[in-house]
């Protein structure tokens, strides 16, 4: 559980490598995480959630 973020509990997913031939091969697609200080704890927080933190909430 060392890549997720503790927000969204959102993590590593899993695409191809697709060559000039079109062979395919497995890959890990990591998300963007930042370590951020949220409520006086460090935490790793992907920068979606950052970005929805940041937004004014609407009425």
């Amino acid at each position: 559980m060392a890549r997720v973020c503790s927000i969204c509990k959102r993590g590593t997913t899993s695409g191809n490598l697709k060559s000039h031939s079109q062979r395919k091969t497995k890959r890990a697609i990591g998300i963007n995480l930042q370590s951020k200080k949220i409520n006086g704890k460090s935490a790793k927080v992907c920068a979606r959630c950052i970005k929805e933190m940041a937004k004014p909430i609407k009425k």
